[in-house]
């Protein structure tokens, strides 16, 4: 297994909430980093502007658009290790606009990968997402689990990790497939289900949600960032697609519940129509069985639930002015 310290990595989506977090570990393991942001007129790097100022002095930050292939090429040219996590994400939008989520995820893909074989990258971790299995038929999901997406987001996301698999056994592009279960933590969007719940809750007493019933695996994002870097540097990661999770699950309506019991209060709930998935497309259960990561990888989730949702508490309380907790973010 190699080092990251010395080596020059390229991290797409850096100002995302699990970007701003890769980009911090990979500093701290001694790396140099070029972070890819897409780019606006306002200069706003997005979670990059929350880290310790010590933490953004070590990296470089290039403005510029996964669609466009020059913006691509060139953030890759003179990199070693390419994370890619630059993704449109959001899945209630996928059904508002589904062009974009094929144009930035698919394409965007494309251009990475043509971009690291031209530059002669020696490996790329790509970012997947357990949506592409729609919801669970056995438990617990390893890869083998069948791929049937239910959103625009999710099919786009599979387009991307096909692609890339068939850059790999085609032109032995060096990738690993990367596949988190849902990632939450400090720096996340309110889009989110746990921050979402959080700011509500912080807010007053009651907290308006969609469906209460899915139930999903979540993984603390230290815990995520940490896995990144072993696919960075573990040999047997190439050509691997690799899942992610704690190996858990847990209701909608019980994460409701254990924030009310960290904060020490009683919450009610009522659901709005508008961020409720089409019936057809909610995905009711994933729950991982992330024993690829830990054979692979070295890696397992570290950080029980309850203590990461108590991070993150911690953290949006003395944040509550970057929340909007009355506006339903898609």
């Amino acid at each position: 297994m190699m080092s990251l310290a010395g080596r020059s990595v390229l991290v797409t989506g850096a100002g995302g909430f699990i970007g701003g977090h890769i980009v911090e570990r990979v500093v701290g393991e001694g790396a140099r980093v070029r972070a890819l942001c897409r780019y606006n007129s306002r200069n706003e790097r997005g979670t990059l502007d929350w880290l310790p100022p010590e933490v953004t002095a070590e990296v470089e930050v290039v403005l510029g658009e996964l669609r466009d292939v020059e913006s691509v090429s060139d953030a890759v040219a003179g990199t070693d290790v390419v994370l890619h996590l630059g993704a449109q994400i959001a899945i209630p939008y996928s059904y508002v606009n589904p062009r974009d989520f094929i144009e930035v995820n698919v394409l965007g893909a494309l251009n990475v990968a043509q971009a690291a074989l031209r530059h002669g990258v020696t490996r790329v971790v790509h970012t997947s997402t357990s949506e592409v299995y729609g919801s669970a038929r056995a438990v617990p999901m390893t890869e083998a689990h069948p791929l049937e997406p239910q959103s625009p987001y999710a099919a786009s996301k599979l387009a991307a990790d096909k692609l890339m698999d068939s850059y790999h056994r085609s032109f032995d592009l060096p990738v690993c497939v990367l596949r988190p279960f849902n990632t939450y933590g400090p720096r996340q969007s309110a889009r989110a289900i746990i921050p979402t719940i959080i700011s509500q809750a912080l807010a007053g007493s009651t907290v308006r949600l969609g469906s209460l019933s899915p139930r999903r695996d979540l993984t603390y994002v230290d815990d995520t960032a940490a896995a990144f870097v072993a696919a960075a540097t573990a040999d047997a990661a190439v050509g691997r697609t690799i899942q992610l999770g704690a190996n858990h699950d847990v209701s909608v309506a019980e994460l409701v519940e254990l924030v009310a019991d960290i904060l020490g209060r009683e919450l009610s709930v009522e659901t709005e129509s508008r961020r409720v998935r089409p019936e057809s497309s909610e995905v009711e259960r994933l729950i991982s069985g992330a024993f690829l990561a830990r054979e692979l990888l070295g890696w397992e989730a570290r950080v029980p639930l309850r203590a990461g949702i108590e991070r993150t508490i911690a953290w949006m309380e003395r944040n509550a002015d970057r929340f909007r907790p009355a506006d339903y973010v898609i």
